[in-house]
């Protein structure tokens, strides 16, 4: 057939997008809807027309080149005027962000947003709700693990699945810093240098290496895989600030792999799984744990993510890929555009289940071996009080190795604990902190799942 007998392709809808924030990813985004424009319009169904980019300044460099016809400061203008169908929502932080992403809502145009501190906070409940009252999709596939589609399969594919647990890894700096301790013996400072210098982490990695990134993907999490709300700052959040390198040694001699996981899974009271017919309460937590290298997630490294979802017919799965990034999280932005394009030209919506308060498990109720490292005084008599302040709460020593502590006259011990109550242990490591001879105490570190060799590290 020649070029003229072929039918001519139907005229479509144009559809006018609005983008709040231009950094990294937003940039990486601009680039992509204006090299794929044909292409995209085949996909969705629609001509997507970029209407405008709200930036704080529309004077600074971008990384891409952005028509300056398209820049305003007036972020309110743009998301109110009619031409505007769908808005994307980059700016990140609670406001402005929450204020035009209402706005959006209540004008009945569908919102897509990568800002996870949002979605995880009381306001982002409120938003869900009032996108479900308008009849418009609010779409956060990049709000939890850059590229991988994560929300989607967690909303849709599954969405039949009985999920009992999700765990993974969902910060991509923390898992870099891990990997260049276990791999190299690094101490976190310099591992921590080394990300910045990379650009892996911000001047400031507090919200990273404190858990505070993970904290709101987990209770994102919490919503999609068991329809919960559930806060940020709800999750029970132990970052990495506290792991040395003795501990990660100690856990490779173990068998073991220090990772940060981001989890949330049903639990009963009594802190065990609860039957098929019982919801129970839910766990939702954060924090560094000693994964078997047996399990799929001990071999995920550098900045990747990856994330192990447990079902009850489908079994385990997991998905792995580029977890953050300007390309790889405008990627999943993309992703979500389409939907809500195709969503509006079909004039349906994504799927959006109400969703319920939880029962929220007591983190200090959770039982699990555990991993210490303790810096003292090097002298007579000191290890003696350090193993009384375990006995003292109920937690039974399983395993201890002593090494030289990072000045003289100091050394630094690592216990590893049988099954003890996460109440106990931090009461145990508040009586450590408390004695004269004790300079620093590690956080306690679960051992996920597997237990390790009764006779220690190997």
């Amino acid at each position: 057939m020649s070029t003229a007998d072929r039918p001519t392709p139907p005229d479509r809808r144009r559809v006018g997008v609005a983008l709040l924030g231009c950094g990294n990813v937003g940039a990486a985004l601009v680039g992509l809807l204006l090299d794929r424009g044909d292409a995209l319009a085949v996909q969705s169904g629609a001509q997507l027309e970029l209407t405008g980019i709200a930036v704080a300044d529309p004077s600074r460099p971008r990384p891409v080149h952005v028509p300056t016809e398209l820049l305003t400061g007036d972020a309110a203008g743009m998301v109110a005027d009619p031409s505007v169908d769908v808005v994307v929502e980059l700016m990140g932080g609670l406001e402005p962000a929450g204020t035009l992403v209402r706005a959006s809502l209540d004008a009945g145009k569908p919102v897509v947003t990568a800002n996870k501190a949002l979605l995880a906070s009381p306001a982002g409940m409120a938003l869900r709700a009032l996108a479900r009252e308008r009849g418009v999709d609010l779409l956060y596939e990049a709000s939890v693990a850059g590229a991988i589609p994560l929300v989607r399969a967690l909303r849709e594919s599954l969405t039949g699945e009985r999920i009992d647990r999700v765990l993974g890894i969902v910060n991509g700096t923390t898992n870099f810093i891990l990997t260049r301790m276990a791999s190299d013996g690094a101490a976190y400072g310099a591992a921590l240098s080394e990300a910045q210098s990379l650009g892996l982490a911000e001047a400031d990695p507090t919200a990273d290496v404190a858990g505070h990134d993970a904290a709101a993907k987990a209770a994102i999490l919490a919503g999609v895989a068991f329809g919960y709300d559930v806060a940020g700052a709800d999750v029970y959040c132990e970052g990495i600030t506290g792991i040395d390198p003795a501990l990660v040694a100690f856990a490779g001699r173990l068998g073991h792999a220090v990772k940060l996981l981001a989890v949330v899974e049903r639990v009963t009271a009594a802190g065990g799984p609860p039957a098929a017919s019982d919801p129970g309460e839910l766990s939702v937590r954060v924090h560094p744990a000693l994964v078997p290298t047996s399990h799929p997630l001990a071999s995920v490294n550098g900045a990747f993510n990856a994330v192990f979802i447990e079902g009850e017919a489908a079994g385990e799965l997991m998905l792995y890929g580029q977890g953050a990034g300007g390309l790889p999280t405008a990627s999943a932005v993309l992703g979500d555009l389409i939907d809500a394009t195709r969503n509006l030209v079909a004039g349906t919506t994504a799927p959006a289940p109400e969703r319920t308060p939880a029962r929220l498990h007591p983190s200090a109720e959770l039982r699990s071996a555990c991993c210490l490292s303790v810096e003292v005084d090097d002298e007579p008599g000191v290890l003696a009080s350090v193993t009384a302040a375990f006995g003292a709460h109920g937690v039974s020593i399983r395993s201890m190795e002593q090494h030289d502590g990072p000045a003289s006259g100091r050394a630094r011990l690592v216990f590893l604990t049988h099954l003890a109550r996460w109440g106990a242990l931090s009461a145990t490591i508040e009586d450590l902190a408390g004695l004269d001879t004790v300079e620093r105490v590690g956080p306690a570190v679960p051992v996920l799942d597997v237990p390790v060799p009764e006779g220690g590290p190997r």
